[in-house]
């Protein structure tokens, strides 16, 4: 929805973009010149001549400053002597060791699914060495079954234990990831169609709702998918969130900062400054203490009670997360609804109201969509 048209791939949009390839060239050949210029005033010919000449750093001006207070900087900055064979600067790729991922293994298990696309269940085990686990059978996914991937639950896994970051990062549709047990930072980020499913190991002692699962910007920059969450989570949920559907039982700050679309629901307290930035989707907030209003960022967002369009989806919702992770606490919702649902407060961006609004109209008279959209976006 970007009204000059840079940050969209809508045609319609995209024409409005007076931008051209020469200009950034052009830009980048003035830095480069910049540059040159920057490292003849120090006396190098090259980058690579510049790295580790800490000796042309002037950094009088910092430790002279009263918050230094006569800083020393030489333990930082001291170089011991290299080898004469020896440079300071990367020469050789870095191993990342993906031989050795945990992806490996499910690639190889789920080889029947990536190419005929059988339906297959895997159990094991997972610990927090085992990072972005699902991306890379994600990507054999995606290579063979393209953009649109395979029907939901097609590859069901479920891990036991402690995830690594990024579990489940940039996962496409067909593929359902469960995790008995708790995940680091950026669960789901990038999540592209895929399913994600956190809930404790059914051993634990303590109470879901009122303890950590995950940590902090999960679901930052996921186009579509399923997450639901038994448990709280850290800062920065569904950060760039743009059309994937989340549901947790309570966020750290800044939840929904900077989402353009997807809907998130929180069964639980929130954060300070929700939907900063935030100019698209909706997100319903259980606001039992009537103190979430104090918490929201309203530059961009109206608060909204739900309407009768919501009801139904919200229950349904609310029941799925409840089946996928066993959640005392959905449960709780649903057996005390509809009174639950008078605690719902409903977030919604007002230009991202307008164009829904418009949408539904030129919908429902037959007139074309783009149109009849574009004039609800000049102050998006």
């Amino acid at each position: 929805t970007c009204p000059v048209g840079i940050a969209t791939q809508n045609p319609e949009l995209r024409e409005k973009f007076e931008g051209q390839a020469d200009h950034v060239v052009n830009f980048m050949e003035f830095i480069a010149e910049e540059v040159r210029e920057l490292l003849a005033e120090l006396g190098f010919k090259t980058l690579k001549e510049a790295v580790g000449q800490v000796d042309a750093l002037d950094v009088s001006d910092g430790v002279n400053h009263w918050k230094a207070a006569g800083l020393d900087l030489s333990p930082i900055l001291y170089q011991p002597p290299l080898p004469s064979n020896a440079v300071r600067y990367c020469r050789e790729k870095q191993d990342h060791g993906l031989e050795h991922a945990l992806d490996q293994t499910l690639i190889q298990l789920a080889e029947g699914s990536l190419k005929h696309g059988d339906r297959i269940h895997l159990e094991m085990p997972i610990r927090n060495v085992n990072r972005t686990v699902g991306t890379l059978l994600g990507h054999h996914l995606t290579k063979r079954w393209g953009g649109e991937g395979l029907p939901d639950n097609t590859i069901t896994v479920d891990f036991t234990g402690s995830a690594g970051n990024s579990f489940a990062a940039f996962v496409p549709s067909g593929i359902t990831l469960r995790l008995h047990g708790d995940a680091n930072d950026y669960l789901g980020k990038g999540l592209s169609g895929g399913r994600v499913i956190v809930s404790p190991h059914e051993d634990s002692p303590f109470r879901a709702e009122e303890n950590v699962i995950a940590g902090n910007v999960i679901l930052y920059g996921a186009t579509g998918g399923e997450v639901y969450i038994n448990g709280l989570v850290g800062e920065r949920f569904c950060v760039r969130n743009s059309g994937a559907l989340a549901v947790v039982e309570g966020i750290g700050d800044h939840g929904c900062e900077y989402m353009t679309g997807g809907r998130v629901v929180v069964l639980g307290a929130t954060g300070r400054n929700f939907a900063a930035g935030m100019s698209g989707g909706i997100a319903y907030v259980l606001d039992a203490d009537g103190t979430f209003p104090s918490r929201v960022n309203r530059e961009l967002v109206d608060l909204e009670e739900p309407d009768e369009s919501d009801t139904g989806w919200l229950r349904e919702t609310i029941a799925k997360h409840q089946k996928e992770t066993k959640s005392r606490l959905a449960k709780g919702l649903i057996d005390s609804w509809p009174k639950a649902m008078e605690q719902f407060v409903k977030v919604v961006p007002r230009d991202y109201k307008r164009v829904l609004e418009a949408m539904a109209a030129a919908e429902a008279n037959g007139t074309d969509i783009v149109k009849a959209v574009m004039p609800t976006m000049g102050g998006a």
